[in-house]
């Protein structure tokens, strides 16, 4: 008996996000975490098998195992990656602030 295929609620929005992810070349770490959560997202699920298809392509490409991906991808979370956060730029100098001195 086949199995039932089923249709994901965030597919429309994840098949964008796949195909954005396919262009790229090289990943940056919010890439990296895309790619990891859409394969958990989708593994196992009774359906979208073409973005199952794409996600596993998307590995090949970036030449990633899905150990070296989760991999990576514990590292930048741990590191204190959060989605959609700028990153925050090293402070330069002592951090003495001579603006809030009295002139003479």
């Amino acid at each position: 008996m086949a199995e039932l295929q089923q249709a994901h609620p965030l597919y429309a929005k994840d098949r964008d996000l796949v195909d954005q992810l396919l262009a790229v070349p090289v990943p940056a770490d919010g890439h990296l975490v895309d790619l990891a959560r859409l394969l958990s997202r989708y593994e196992g699920f009774p359906g979208a098998d073409d973005l199952r298809d794409d996600l596993a392509k998307t590995l090949r490409l970036w030449a990633l195992s899905r150990d070296e991906l989760h991999g990576r991808t514990r590292a930048i979370w741990a590191g204190g990656y959060r989605p959609g956060a700028q990153p925050v730029a090293e402070a330069v100098g002592s951090g003495f602030d001579t603006a809030d001195q009295d002139s003479p």
